[in-house]
């Protein structure tokens, strides 16, 4: 494995560091080093390839917590195939650990997902690393669908989630709509098992999702989309009028959210709101890209090629035949990280530790990845001055273009 010394502006956690050098040594982060210091690294580093940023960036491998597809593919395609190609078309984005997210599907449509999410947890191919299945669906409410199939949508029950739980050692995160009957027994089984909890697709109150957080839900899927409002609720009981999920992520300060900055989902005031009141440690970026990653406008399927549901790549976004609602992005994290500094105004180190630290932790793995320091992975970026990706390193290994 060759060693490596990547120089650039570095993007840590809380500032960018001018000039900068990332020294990387058998797919780790040997060490750290200023700019007073390059005699030293050519010194002491001589053997070491040089990865020059130029006037760009050196930064931390982006980690998506929840990403269905690209070109052409989505993980509920159930193949090996299907996962090379992905895992390889989101690297090329920066995109350096991911979590493979389900749609609602049957059952044995998720549980090959599961298989496979194993076997490339397991391996080291040439795309994104694989932290674990992000298991999300079938278990939504049927008014909070949005655009995953609603045929195979229903409540947990032992039975069937026993079965997905015998994959816990491959699984990071699992959603639930917290309201469902059955949901608090799957939260408890979760936990049991170390499967880190989300509440998503849910028409929930907000003593409902105060209910959630006791049973140990600690993250809120996409904030605005596809969640109970005080509006939405509103409906069901006039009055007093009560909050939803929306105003539960913001308000508890034990749940995590994330937010698809894509320039099509929120507006720059949606995401500085987030922002504000969750923090960029609790607020995380995510691309929620399906199969239309890299590929021309047209009609594509969300969810397995067997049952999934149609939906259009137009104006740069997915949308649903109709063209009343948004069917998830079309865009990887670096098009996230660039449109949120761009539409937020916000520090560039801001936006990269949202896509980076953030998630890593959220998902369990900030002690080996997320940031460039001392024996964490050696997951590193080449970007431009625009947040463009020139060169992408999963664990000290240089990634092709696919």
């Amino acid at each position: 494995m060759t060693d490596l010394v990547c120089t650039g502006d570095v993007i840590l956690p809380d500032r960018v560091l001018k000039r900068g050098a990332v020294v990387v040594r058998q797919g780790r982060i040997a060490d750290f080093l200023p700019p007073d210091r390059a005699k030293e690294i050519a010194n002491t580093h001589q053997d070491a390839v040089r990865v020059d940023a130029g006037d760009g960036y050196i930064a931390p491998g982006y980690v998506d917590l929840h990403v269905h597809g690209g070109r052409n593919f989505d993980f509920m395609d159930g193949t090996a195939e299907a996962f090379r190609k992905i895992l390889s078309a989101h690297a090329a984005h920066g995109t350096t650990s991911c979590c493979p997210t389900t749609t609602v599907a049957r059952h044995d449509q998720i549980m090959a997902v599961l298989v496979l999410c194993r076997q490339f947890k397991e391996s080291s191919p040439q795309g994104a690393r694989v932290l674990g299945a992000h298991f999300y669906g079938p278990y939504f409410n049927e008014q909070a669908r949005g655009c995953h199939p609603g045929g195979p949508l229903r409540p947990p029950v032992a039975e069937e989630f026993r079965a997905y739980l015998s994959f816990a050692d491959s699984i990071a995160l699992a959603t639930v709509a917290s309201e469902l009957p059955g949901a608090k027994e799957f939260a408890l089984a979760c936990r049991q098992k170390g499967v880190r909890l989300n509440v998503g697709h849910s028409q929930a109150t907000f003593a409902q999702m105060q209910e959630a957080v006791a049973w140990g839900a600690r993250h809120v899927d996409h904030l605005y989309c596809a969640m109970s409002d005080k509006t939405k609720l509103r409906a069901v009981q006039p009055y007093p009028m009560q909050g939803g999920v929306l105003e539960a992520a913001l308000y508890f300060d034990e749940l995590t959210t994330e937010v698809i900055a894509d320039g099509k989902h929120l507006t720059a005031d949606l995401l500085l709101l987030a922002l504000k009141i969750k923090g960029p440690d609790r607020l995380a970026l995510v691309t929620d890209c399906n199969r239309a990653l890299d590929m021309p406008e047209g009609e594509y399927l969300f969810g397995p090629r067997d049952g999934g549901e149609p939906f259009l790549h137009k104006d740069g976004v997915g949308i649903m035949p109709d063209g009343k609602a948004l069917a998830s992005s079309t865009h990887g994290m670096d098009h996230m990280v660039r449109t949120f500094v761009a539409l937020t105004g916000r520090p560039v180190w801001e936006a990269v530790r949202m896509a980076t630290l953030t998630p890593a932790r959220i998902a369990g793995w900030e002690k080996e990845l997320g940031s460039l320091e001392k024996g964490k992975r050696a997951d590193v970026l080449v970007l431009d001055r625009d947040l463009g990706v020139r060169r992408v390193f999963v664990g000290g290994e240089e990634m092709g273009r696919g």
